[in-house]
């Protein structure tokens, strides 16, 4: 896991560990590092956070002699990632959806088409259910072959009621029943599936933002797949002007081997991780915690 991360940062500390650590070591050395993280997907405005944070870490850093070198700049650096990681929001879910007066907690779920869109709202499901909530799934992607059949299954493994139309029906409908489900029978979550959306087609996004105008969701999670590299942060920022995220799930994060949109989506469009998939089983969607992301960027 995010093995060209690790590896471009463990380079830029030998380096710079091998020096003075004066000023022009240190620019010299973050010049290549600039490049390096490039190549490893992270986005060029979180390369430049990460550079101004590590250079006022280092530069005019006074070493006492027998100090080692490469544990001060490696100090730096982790604090440096450690800062771009956390997220000045925020959202503890459990506790949001506890403390809403009115039930239920309606979540508007969007991303591209093989996000995992579909699979991260059933592992949810089941997150949710495991810490004592009732949840049901609105399946409002009518547009895509299947879609429906496969949030159903989904449903049934996980143990939740799922609310569905046909096919070319209004998904803004099946959203509005499955709230109005909720609220008769006391139900806690609503989950909205949507149909995985692209750039070119404007139908699928105005679809998208009148299931929000009617929904009125509590949160908007934009799903995203970390292999997809530093094409995610282009798609969650056109969802975030089309409809506002509230918080963003990273799929396949156990098999991202450059590590850069981790980093990068959070600062981008300015929305907090909330969750990681590491895996292909309905257990496998854990909250997001920057200190663990930081041992896997910098551990063994």
């Amino acid at each position: 896991m995010f093995g060209k991360l690790k590896e471009k940062l463990s380079s830029f500390v030998d380096k710079v560990a091998q020096t003075e650590i004066s000023e022009k070591d240190v620019e010299n050395a973050l010049w290549d590092l600039e490049l390096e993280l490039l190549e490893a997907d992270v986005a060029l405005e979180v390369v430049d956070e990460l550079k101004e944070k590590i250079k006022q870490k280092l530069v005019g850093q006074k070493v006492k002699i027998g100090t080692n070198k490469r544990e001060i700049v490696e100090k730096a650096v982790k604090e440096a990632v450690l800062e771009v990681l956390t997220h000045e929001r925020h959202i503890d879910l459990l506790e949001m959806i506890k403390s809403k007066k009115e039930k239920p907690f309606v979540i508007v779920f969007v991303g591209f088409n093989g996000s995992g869109k579909t699979t991260t709202i059933a592992k949810l499901a089941n997150w949710l259910k495991k810490n004592g909530l009732s949840v049901v799934i609105a399946a409002s992607d009518t547009f895509r072959a299947g879609a429906i059949e496969q949030v159903e299954e989904h449903a049934k493994r996980v143990g939740v009621k799922l609310i569905k139309h046909g096919y070319k029906s209004d998904p803004a409908a099946v959203a509005y029943d499955a709230i109005e489900h909720a609220k008769a029978r006391g139900i806690d979550v609503v989950l909205v599936d949507t149909a995985g959306r692209n750039e070119l087609n404007r139908n699928l996004m105005d679809e998208m933002k009148k299931i929000v105008r009617v929904t009125k969701p509590d949160l908007v999670i934009f799903v995203g797949d970390a292999l997809a590299g530093n094409a995610i942060i282009e798609q969650a920022r056109q969802f975030n002007e089309a409809v506002r995220i509230d918080g963003v799930i990273l799929t396949k994060l156990d098999a991202d081997a450059r590590g850069g949109a981790a980093l990068s989506i959070a600062h981008a469009i300015g929305a907090p991780i909330l969750f990681v998939g590491v895996g292909q089983g309905y257990d496998d969607l854990m909250p997001f915690d920057e200190k663990w992301m930081l041992e896997k960027i910098f551990g063994e």
